[in-house]
């Protein structure tokens, strides 16, 4: 069962917390993390790519010639896809990119990628987020102190407005519920902060 330290915003050590062994010491499967990046990017995905059928763009739907004498191909409509200005076959359209995961390969990604955090030493556990007033120098000084001034995601247990207002201007900062955490979120941030009633609402819920 793996133990952590538990710091203060002051980088004091305050305690220990145990861990679960299935959620921050489970095998990190790259394939899981892979697949749970792909499903996240593909449900952000804004899809609003769109051409227009000959039934959209502009044009007459005049016959242009008559259908015979001309000697010339028959053409019913300037609108017609093979004319210039005309419209566009099997264009892309409006849609949707999300999928399903299945729930055990998501919860199975969530784990390797706790797991990985705590292996490469990227993820530490605070005691609580007290910031007293909302104040954007406050949350930077306390990252500061427990050297996490990269990009950082913290994740807390409880609705915590005075981290969210203060923390929301720090460029590479952002902060996510237990119940909002994400592999990519995991993945593309350097350092994981939890609050220790985080982490053990994780520890809980994956176990």
């Amino acid at each position: 069962m793996p133990t952590v330290d538990v710091i203060d915003l002051n980088n004091n050590k305050v305690g220990t917390l145990d861990l679960a062994d299935a959620v921050f010491s489970a095998p990190v499967n790259d394939a899981l993390l892979y697949e749970a990046v792909r499903h996240h990017l593909a449900g952000v995905r804004r899809g609003t790519a769109k051409t227009k059928t000959r039934h959209e763009v502009a044009g007459s739907g005049k016959k242009l010639w008559k259908q015979k004498g001309t000697g010339r191909a028959r053409m019913g409509s300037i609108r017609s896809p093979l004319w210039r200005h005309g419209g566009t076959v099997h264009g892309p359209q409006p849609r949707s990119y999300a999928y399903k995961l299945p729930r055990k390969m998501q919860l199975g990604a969530l784990r390797s990628a706790l797991s990985a955090k705590l292996r490469d030493g990227e993820l530490k556990v605070v005691n609580e987020f007290a910031i007293s007033e909302i104040k954007t120098k406050a949350v930077r000084q306390a990252l500061e102190a427990i050297e996490a001034q990269r990009t950082v995601l913290l994740v807390d247990n409880a609705e915590n407005r005075n981290l969210q207002l203060s923390s929301r201007n720090l460029d590479g900062v952002k902060l996510v519920s237990s119940r909002q955490v994400n592999v990519y979120d995991l993945l593309r941030h350097e350092q994981v902060v939890l609050s220790r009633g985080a982490a053990e609402k994780l520890s809980e819920a994956l176990a």
